[in-house]
Protein backbone atom coordinates (compact mmCIF):
# COMPACT_ATOMS: atom_id res chain seq x y z
CA UNK A 1 0.00 0.00 0.00
CA UNK A 2 3.25 2.19 0.81
CA UNK A 3 4.84 1.19 -2.21
CA UNK A 4 1.92 1.87 -4.08
CA UNK A 5 0.83 5.79 -2.90
CA UNK A 6 4.90 6.57 -3.08
CA UNK A 7 4.42 5.77 -7.31
CA UNK A 8 1.45 7.43 -7.57
CA UNK A 9 3.16 10.70 -5.82
CA UNK A 10 6.27 9.97 -8.25
CA UNK A 11 3.95 9.71 -10.74
CA UNK A 12 1.75 13.05 -10.04
CA UNK A 13 5.43 14.66 -8.84
CA UNK A 14 7.28 14.13 -12.94
CA UNK A 15 3.58 14.43 -14.52
CA UNK A 16 1.41 16.62 -12.90
CA UNK A 17 -2.36 16.59 -11.87
CA UNK A 18 -3.96 17.49 -14.63
CA UNK A 19 -5.03 14.25 -16.92
CA UNK A 20 -4.70 15.88 -20.00
CA UNK A 21 -1.06 17.33 -19.41
CA UNK A 22 -0.16 13.67 -18.07
CA UNK A 23 -1.13 12.35 -21.18
CA UNK A 24 1.02 15.27 -22.80
CA UNK A 25 4.02 14.58 -20.80
CA UNK A 26 3.93 10.95 -20.86
CA UNK A 27 3.85 10.63 -24.51
CA UNK A 28 6.94 13.19 -25.19
CA UNK A 29 8.99 10.95 -22.52
CA UNK A 30 8.27 8.02 -24.22
CA UNK A 31 9.42 9.53 -27.22
CA UNK A 32 12.38 10.17 -25.26
CA UNK A 33 13.20 6.65 -24.80
CA UNK A 34 13.75 6.89 -28.64
CA UNK A 35 16.92 9.30 -28.19
CA UNK A 36 18.27 7.16 -25.13
CA UNK A 37 18.37 4.79 -27.74
CA UNK A 38 19.99 7.08 -30.01
CA UNK A 39 22.64 7.84 -27.36
CA UNK A 40 23.25 3.85 -26.63
CA UNK A 41 23.68 3.07 -30.18
CA UNK A 42 26.57 5.85 -29.94
CA UNK A 43 28.15 4.38 -26.92
CA UNK A 44 28.56 1.01 -28.59
CA UNK A 45 29.77 2.61 -31.60
CA UNK A 46 32.46 4.56 -29.90
CA UNK A 47 33.52 1.23 -27.40
CA UNK A 48 34.03 -0.29 -30.72
CA UNK A 49 35.85 1.98 -32.76
CA UNK A 50 32.80 3.05 -35.18
CA UNK A 51 32.25 6.62 -33.56
CA UNK A 52 34.86 9.51 -32.62
CA UNK A 53 34.30 10.82 -28.71
CA UNK A 54 33.53 13.98 -29.90
CA UNK A 55 30.56 13.61 -32.06
CA UNK A 56 29.42 11.20 -29.14
CA UNK A 57 29.54 14.14 -26.56
CA UNK A 58 28.15 16.28 -29.14
CA UNK A 59 25.32 14.50 -29.72
CA UNK A 60 24.29 13.54 -26.44
CA UNK A 61 24.16 16.61 -25.30
CA UNK A 62 22.00 17.64 -28.20
CA UNK A 63 19.07 14.89 -27.35
CA UNK A 64 19.79 15.50 -23.78
CA UNK A 65 18.68 19.16 -24.10
CA UNK A 66 16.34 18.76 -26.36
CA UNK A 67 14.18 16.40 -24.24
CA UNK A 68 14.73 18.21 -20.61
CA UNK A 69 12.97 21.54 -23.34
CA UNK A 70 10.44 19.82 -24.21
CA UNK A 71 9.61 18.30 -20.95
CA UNK A 72 9.88 22.17 -18.77
CA UNK A 73 7.55 23.54 -21.42
CA UNK A 74 5.38 20.65 -21.03
CA UNK A 75 5.55 20.62 -17.09
CA UNK A 76 5.22 24.03 -16.76
CA UNK A 77 2.06 24.82 -18.56
CA UNK A 78 3.10 27.26 -21.19
CA UNK A 79 2.15 24.80 -23.80
CA UNK A 80 -1.29 25.43 -23.09
CA UNK A 81 -1.15 28.85 -24.73
CA UNK A 82 -0.65 27.41 -28.05
CA UNK A 83 -3.17 26.18 -30.87
CA UNK A 84 -1.96 22.45 -30.14
CA UNK A 85 -0.88 22.01 -26.45
CA UNK A 86 0.84 18.72 -27.42
CA UNK A 87 3.32 20.68 -29.60
CA UNK A 88 3.35 17.74 -31.54
CA UNK A 89 4.74 19.18 -35.01
CA UNK A 90 7.06 21.08 -33.26
CA UNK A 91 7.96 18.14 -31.27
CA UNK A 92 8.70 16.18 -34.34
CA UNK A 93 10.47 18.35 -36.42
CA UNK A 94 12.86 19.19 -33.89
CA UNK A 95 13.61 14.71 -33.35
CA UNK A 96 13.79 14.47 -37.25
CA UNK A 97 16.33 17.35 -37.30
CA UNK A 98 18.29 15.41 -34.41
CA UNK A 99 18.29 11.93 -35.93
CA UNK A 100 19.42 13.31 -39.18
CA UNK A 101 22.24 14.82 -37.33
CA UNK A 102 22.65 11.78 -35.43
CA UNK A 103 22.65 10.06 -38.91
CA UNK A 104 25.83 12.17 -40.48
CA UNK A 105 27.56 11.62 -37.40
CA UNK A 106 27.57 7.98 -36.69
CA UNK A 107 29.76 6.59 -39.56
CA UNK A 108 29.45 3.16 -40.30
CA UNK A 109 26.49 2.28 -37.98
CA UNK A 110 24.66 4.87 -39.71
CA UNK A 111 22.07 2.83 -41.57
CA UNK A 112 21.08 1.79 -37.74
CA UNK A 113 19.60 5.68 -37.64
CA UNK A 114 17.02 5.27 -40.62
CA UNK A 115 14.85 3.35 -38.51
CA UNK A 116 14.30 5.94 -36.30
CA UNK A 117 12.81 8.11 -39.05
CA UNK A 118 9.19 6.13 -38.92
CA UNK A 119 9.03 6.10 -35.32
CA UNK A 120 9.38 9.40 -34.68
CA UNK A 121 6.43 10.24 -36.99
CA UNK A 122 4.05 7.08 -35.65
CA UNK A 123 4.40 9.28 -31.93
CA UNK A 124 2.99 12.20 -34.15
CA UNK A 125 0.38 10.14 -36.33
CA UNK A 126 -2.80 10.65 -33.19
CA UNK A 127 -2.46 13.76 -33.17
CA UNK A 128 -1.10 15.64 -36.29
CA UNK A 129 -3.55 16.78 -38.91
CA UNK A 130 -3.51 15.57 -42.52
CA UNK A 131 -1.29 18.54 -43.47
CA UNK A 132 1.22 18.57 -40.62
CA UNK A 133 1.68 14.77 -41.32
CA UNK A 134 3.12 15.72 -44.82
CA UNK A 135 4.91 18.61 -43.61
CA UNK A 136 6.82 16.63 -41.41
CA UNK A 137 6.53 13.90 -44.29
CA UNK A 138 8.72 16.40 -46.77
CA UNK A 139 10.65 18.00 -43.90
CA UNK A 140 12.19 14.63 -42.98
CA UNK A 141 12.61 13.77 -46.40
CA UNK A 142 14.14 16.50 -47.96
CA UNK A 143 16.45 17.19 -44.81
CA UNK A 144 17.70 13.57 -45.02
CA UNK A 145 18.43 13.96 -48.66
CA UNK A 146 20.41 17.18 -48.16
CA UNK A 147 22.88 15.09 -45.10
CA UNK A 148 23.17 12.17 -47.58
CA UNK A 149 24.71 14.35 -50.46
CA UNK A 150 26.83 15.89 -48.31
CA UNK A 151 28.16 12.96 -46.51
CA UNK A 152 28.27 10.79 -49.83
CA UNK A 153 30.37 14.19 -51.25
CA UNK A 154 32.36 14.43 -47.94
CA UNK A 155 32.68 10.85 -46.66
CA UNK A 156 32.44 8.32 -49.04
CA UNK A 157 33.96 5.51 -47.14
CA UNK A 158 31.41 5.33 -44.90
CA UNK A 159 28.40 6.94 -46.89
CA UNK A 160 29.05 4.98 -50.60
CA UNK A 161 26.24 6.92 -52.97
CA UNK A 162 25.17 3.36 -53.90
CA UNK A 163 23.97 2.60 -50.35
CA UNK A 164 22.92 6.01 -49.76
CA UNK A 165 20.37 5.93 -52.89
CA UNK A 166 19.31 2.60 -51.65
CA UNK A 167 18.34 4.48 -48.03
CA UNK A 168 16.92 7.20 -50.03
CA UNK A 169 14.54 5.19 -51.59
CA UNK A 170 13.71 3.04 -48.90
CA UNK A 171 12.52 6.24 -46.66
CA UNK A 172 11.06 8.12 -50.11
CA UNK A 173 8.68 4.68 -49.89
CA UNK A 174 8.09 4.62 -46.21
CA UNK A 175 7.59 8.38 -44.79
CA UNK A 176 4.89 9.50 -47.90
CA UNK A 177 3.04 6.01 -46.47
CA UNK A 178 3.15 6.88 -43.43
CA UNK A 179 1.72 10.68 -43.69
CA UNK A 180 -1.32 9.26 -45.77
CA UNK A 181 -2.08 6.44 -42.93
CA UNK A 182 -1.58 9.73 -40.17
CA UNK A 183 -4.41 11.14 -43.17
CA UNK A 184 -7.03 8.63 -42.86
CA UNK A 185 -6.70 8.31 -39.24
CA UNK A 186 -7.12 12.06 -38.49
CA UNK A 187 -10.09 11.77 -40.93
CA UNK A 188 -11.36 8.84 -38.99
CA UNK A 189 -10.84 10.90 -35.89
CA UNK A 190 -12.47 14.24 -36.90
CA UNK A 191 -15.75 11.67 -38.12
CA UNK A 192 -15.78 10.14 -34.87
CA UNK A 193 -15.45 13.47 -33.13
CA UNK A 194 -18.46 14.90 -35.43
CA UNK A 195 -20.60 11.55 -34.47
CA UNK A 196 -19.46 12.14 -30.88
CA UNK A 197 -20.88 15.74 -30.88
CA UNK A 198 -23.91 15.00 -32.66
CA UNK A 199 -24.92 12.13 -30.29
CA UNK A 200 -24.48 14.44 -27.37
CA UNK A 201 -26.51 17.46 -28.86
CA UNK A 202 -29.27 14.85 -29.77
CA UNK A 203 -29.12 13.20 -26.27
CA UNK A 204 -29.44 16.95 -24.92
CA UNK A 205 -32.59 17.73 -27.31
CA UNK A 206 -33.70 14.24 -26.11
CA UNK A 207 -33.40 14.89 -22.39
CA UNK A 208 -34.53 18.88 -22.79
CA UNK A 209 -37.85 16.96 -24.82
CA UNK A 210 -38.56 14.37 -21.95
CA UNK A 211 -38.68 17.32 -19.38
CA UNK A 212 -40.26 20.42 -21.51
CA UNK A 213 -43.25 21.49 -23.52
CA UNK A 214 -41.54 22.22 -26.84
CA UNK A 215 -43.78 25.32 -27.15
CA UNK A 216 -43.41 26.85 -23.62
CA UNK A 217 -40.26 25.95 -22.36
CA UNK A 218 -42.15 24.49 -19.45
CA UNK A 219 -41.92 21.29 -18.10
CA UNK A 220 -43.97 19.06 -19.00
CA UNK A 221 -47.20 17.16 -17.44
CA UNK A 222 -44.87 13.75 -17.29
CA UNK A 223 -42.05 15.65 -15.39
CA UNK A 224 -43.95 17.76 -13.33
CA UNK A 225 -45.68 14.45 -11.61
CA UNK A 226 -42.25 13.60 -10.92
CA UNK A 227 -41.52 16.93 -9.08
CA UNK A 228 -45.07 16.73 -7.09
CA UNK A 229 -43.72 13.42 -6.38
CA UNK A 230 -40.36 14.46 -4.94
CA UNK A 231 -42.13 17.94 -3.00
CA UNK A 232 -44.87 14.96 -1.51
CA UNK A 233 -42.34 12.60 -0.30
CA UNK A 234 -40.36 14.93 0.70
CA UNK A 235 -43.69 16.55 2.61
CA UNK A 236 -44.34 13.16 4.02
CA UNK A 237 -40.45 13.04 5.53
CA UNK A 238 -40.04 16.04 7.04
CA UNK A 239 -44.01 17.38 7.94
CA UNK A 240 -42.52 20.89 6.89
CA UNK A 241 -42.34 22.24 3.11
CA UNK A 242 -46.44 22.44 2.60
CA UNK A 243 -47.20 23.74 -0.62
CA UNK A 244 -50.47 24.49 -2.60
CA UNK A 245 -51.41 23.86 -6.44
CA UNK A 246 -53.29 25.98 -8.88
CA UNK A 247 -54.47 25.06 -12.17
CA UNK A 248 -54.79 27.96 -14.61
CA UNK A 249 -56.66 27.96 -17.89
CA UNK A 250 -56.54 31.24 -20.34
CA UNK A 251 -60.25 32.69 -20.93
CA UNK A 252 -61.51 32.27 -24.15
CA UNK A 253 -58.80 30.24 -26.14
CA UNK A 254 -60.27 28.82 -28.52
CA UNK A 255 -61.63 32.18 -29.34
CA UNK A 256 -57.67 33.32 -30.07
CA UNK A 257 -57.54 30.55 -32.21
CA UNK A 258 -60.38 30.62 -34.33
CA UNK A 259 -59.80 34.36 -34.52
CA UNK A 260 -56.37 35.20 -35.31
CA UNK A 261 -54.80 31.68 -36.28
CA UNK A 262 -52.65 29.01 -34.48
CA UNK A 263 -49.60 30.61 -34.85
CA UNK A 264 -50.66 34.04 -32.51
CA UNK A 265 -52.77 31.24 -30.37
CA UNK A 266 -48.98 29.70 -29.74
CA UNK A 267 -47.51 33.66 -29.52
CA UNK A 268 -50.03 34.45 -26.21
CA UNK A 269 -49.35 30.41 -24.82
CA UNK A 270 -45.07 31.54 -24.72
CA UNK A 271 -45.80 34.98 -23.90
CA UNK A 272 -48.30 34.04 -21.33
CA UNK A 273 -46.46 31.35 -19.60
CA UNK A 274 -43.04 34.23 -19.38
CA UNK A 275 -45.41 36.52 -17.85
CA UNK A 276 -46.47 33.97 -15.53
CA UNK A 277 -42.89 32.83 -14.44
CA UNK A 278 -42.50 36.78 -14.21
CA UNK A 279 -44.72 36.79 -11.32
CA UNK A 280 -43.86 33.99 -9.87
CA UNK A 281 -41.07 33.50 -7.22
CA UNK A 282 -38.14 31.05 -7.99
CA UNK A 283 -38.70 28.47 -5.82
CA UNK A 284 -42.66 27.86 -7.37
CA UNK A 285 -42.92 25.28 -10.66
CA UNK A 286 -45.21 25.90 -13.67
CA UNK A 287 -45.63 23.45 -15.73
CA UNK A 288 -48.06 22.90 -19.20
CA UNK A 289 -50.45 20.43 -17.65
CA UNK A 290 -52.02 20.70 -21.69
CA UNK A 291 -53.22 22.84 -24.40
CA UNK A 292 -53.94 25.87 -22.88
CA UNK A 293 -53.95 24.53 -19.44
CA UNK A 294 -50.90 25.15 -16.61
CA UNK A 295 -50.30 23.57 -13.54
CA UNK A 296 -48.43 25.66 -10.52
CA UNK A 297 -46.37 24.39 -7.57
CA UNK A 298 -46.29 26.70 -4.87
CA UNK A 299 -43.92 25.92 -2.10
CA UNK A 300 -43.95 26.50 2.03
CA UNK A 301 -47.23 29.01 1.82
CA UNK A 302 -50.95 28.73 2.57
CA UNK A 303 -53.67 28.82 -0.77
CA UNK A 304 -54.47 32.57 0.76
CA UNK A 305 -50.85 33.99 0.32
CA UNK A 306 -50.31 32.02 -2.76
CA UNK A 307 -53.20 33.78 -4.08
CA UNK A 308 -51.36 36.86 -4.02
CA UNK A 309 -48.90 35.55 -6.66
CA UNK A 310 -51.74 34.67 -9.02
CA UNK A 311 -52.79 37.93 -8.41
CA UNK A 312 -49.85 39.70 -9.36
CA UNK A 313 -49.52 38.03 -12.60
CA UNK A 314 -53.32 38.98 -13.14
CA UNK A 315 -52.35 42.38 -12.58
CA UNK A 316 -48.96 42.18 -15.24
CA UNK A 317 -51.70 40.60 -17.82
CA UNK A 318 -53.88 43.80 -17.38
CA UNK A 319 -51.59 46.28 -17.38
CA UNK A 320 -49.86 46.10 -20.87
CA UNK A 321 -50.70 44.25 -24.10
CA UNK A 322 -49.24 40.34 -24.00
CA UNK A 323 -48.26 40.52 -27.80
CA UNK A 324 -46.79 44.04 -28.72
CA UNK A 325 -48.11 43.60 -32.15
CA UNK A 326 -51.43 43.02 -31.24
CA UNK A 327 -52.24 45.65 -28.17
CA UNK A 328 -56.15 45.02 -28.54
CA UNK A 329 -55.58 41.30 -27.40
CA UNK A 330 -56.10 41.15 -24.11
CA UNK A 331 -55.61 37.89 -22.11
CA UNK A 332 -57.37 36.51 -18.63
CA UNK A 333 -56.92 33.64 -17.13
CA UNK A 334 -58.59 31.70 -14.80
CA UNK A 335 -57.47 29.80 -11.45
CA UNK A 336 -58.44 26.87 -8.59
CA UNK A 337 -55.85 27.09 -6.15
CA UNK A 338 -55.95 24.29 -3.65
CA UNK A 339 -53.63 23.18 -0.76
CA UNK A 340 -51.68 19.75 -0.08
CA UNK A 341 -51.56 17.53 3.08
CA UNK A 342 -49.68 14.34 3.02
CA UNK A 343 -53.03 12.51 3.97
CA UNK A 344 -54.05 12.40 0.19
CA UNK A 345 -53.13 11.05 -2.85
CA UNK A 346 -51.91 14.11 -5.66
CA UNK A 347 -54.11 12.93 -7.94
CA UNK A 348 -57.03 13.98 -5.58
CA UNK A 349 -55.38 17.14 -4.97
CA UNK A 350 -55.16 18.02 -8.42
CA UNK A 351 -58.70 17.12 -9.28
CA UNK A 352 -59.78 19.63 -6.27
CA UNK A 353 -57.72 22.24 -7.79
CA UNK A 354 -60.03 20.85 -11.10
CA UNK A 355 -62.81 21.75 -9.39
CA UNK A 356 -62.00 24.52 -7.97
CA UNK A 357 -60.93 25.89 -11.75
CA UNK A 358 -64.55 24.59 -13.22
CA UNK A 359 -66.08 26.73 -10.48
CA UNK A 360 -63.93 29.61 -11.34
CA UNK A 361 -65.02 29.76 -15.10
CA UNK A 362 -68.63 29.41 -13.86
CA UNK A 363 -68.44 32.09 -12.02
CA UNK A 364 -67.41 34.58 -14.94
CA UNK A 365 -64.12 33.73 -15.48
CA UNK A 366 -60.72 35.83 -14.72
CA UNK A 367 -60.85 35.05 -11.10
CA UNK A 368 -59.40 32.61 -9.13
CA UNK A 369 -61.34 30.05 -6.73
CA UNK A 370 -60.04 29.13 -3.21
CA UNK A 371 -60.63 25.54 -2.45
CA UNK A 372 -59.72 25.00 0.88
CA UNK A 373 -61.24 21.67 1.65
CA UNK A 374 -58.60 19.59 2.56
CA UNK A 375 -58.76 15.71 4.26
CA UNK A 376 -59.21 15.13 7.42
CA UNK A 377 -55.97 15.63 9.67
CA UNK A 378 -57.26 13.44 12.50
CA UNK A 379 -54.68 11.35 13.76
CA UNK A 380 -52.33 12.80 11.77
CA UNK A 381 -49.28 15.53 12.51
CA UNK A 382 -50.00 19.05 13.13
CA UNK A 383 -49.14 21.27 10.52
CA UNK A 384 -46.08 23.03 10.05
CA UNK A 385 -45.96 26.91 9.93
CA UNK A 386 -46.77 28.53 7.05
CA UNK A 387 -44.96 31.19 5.84
CA UNK A 388 -45.67 34.22 4.21
CA UNK A 389 -43.51 33.91 1.09
CA UNK A 390 -45.44 35.92 -1.40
Amino acid sequence: MHASAFFRQLATLILGHERKQQLRISRSLTAAFVFLACIGLQIYGYWHGLIEAQYVWRLSIVILVNVVFWYALLRSGLNLRFRDPALTLPQVLSALTIITYAYSVTGRIHGSIMMLLPLVQVFGIFNMSQRDSRLAGFYSLGLMGCAMVYKTLTDPENYPYQVELAHFILIAAILPTISSLAGQLNSMRMRLQSQKNELAQALTRIQILATRDELTGLFNRRHMMEVLTQHQKRLIRSGHHRFCLALLDIDHFKRINDTHGHGVGDEVLREFAATLQRALRDTDVLARWGGEEFLLLINDTSPELANIGLERARDMLASAPLLAHMPDLRVTFSAGLTGYDDVEELSICIERADQALYRAKAEGRNRTVIDDQLPSLVGKRPRAPVAAAH
